[in-house]
């Protein structure tokens, strides 16, 4: 198997970073080194990757490194496929929502210095398009159970509400500390953003948690007959 991790890329160096170790940890699970491949902003794009071993005779397996279905996971990543004329690709659903991912962000919140009595904002990058929409308000609402409190969703870039206005918002409701609910991979202008939105704490990005990479592995294993892992 070819294991290919697909991001969506980043001009910030601390993000291509993050997603370079989250690729070696899930390597460390699989025993066997994990491509990446981005989908925006900088390469290798996921065809140049899967071209470049269209005659190995090995099945590729890809996992979109993607919290919920949108237009890089159901549109971009299949056409890469098809362009890359591998005969043998499987492409696994995006990583959330998942009831996994979800208990990382509560992992994330506890560890931030989050209490009961803190309002929480689960803060997405954002999407046009309803699946991921829907795919978010899961999310949401998993987080919500997990807590045991009202999770509100906001977006860092496309889609409202913004995460600094809903920071506004709920500080004209109430008193109390906002938390801010990082639903991002990787380190880069969003996570920046969320940091810039008046909140009292954001949690860390989710991509460097040990949680992820077994969820990302997991993807690969599930994907492919059964394979030796340590």
């Amino acid at each position: 198997m070819i294991p290919v991790l697909v991001a969506h890329g980043t001009r910030a160096p601390e993000g291509i970073v993050m997603i370079g170790e989250l690729a070696e940890r899930v390597g460390s699970v699989l025993a066997q080194p994990v491509r990446v491949a981005f989908v925006d902003v900088l390469g290798p794009s996921p065809a140049e990757v899967l071209a470049a071993e269209a005659g190995s005779g090995r099945p590729a397996v890809l996992v979109p490194a993607f919290l919920a279905r949108g237009y890089h996971v159901r549109v971009d990543v299949p056409t890469h496929v098809a362009a890359s004329g591998h005969p043998d690709v499987t492409l696994t659903p995006a990583l959330g929502p998942d009831p996994r991912v979800a208990a990382v962000v509560a992992a994330r919140l506890i560890e931030s210095g989050w209490r009961a009595g803190d309002s929480v904002i689960l803060a997405a990058a954002g999407s046009s398009d309803p699946a991921a929409r829907n795919d978010l308000i899961q999310a949401t609402e998993m987080l919500s159970a997990l807590i045991d409190s009202p999770v509100e969703l906001a977006f860092a870039a496309t889609g409202g509400p913004r995460v600094s206005e809903a920071v506004a918002c709920l500080r004209s409701r109430r008193a109390g500390r906002v938390v801010v609910a990082s639903y991002l991979l990787a380190d880069g202008l969003f996570q920046r953003r969320l940091h810039d939105a008046g909140a009292d704490l954001v949690t860390k990005p989710l991509g460097t948690h040990p949680g992820i990479a077994r969820i990302v592995a997991d993807r690969f294993i599930t994907a492919q007959p059964p394979i030796s892992v340590r």
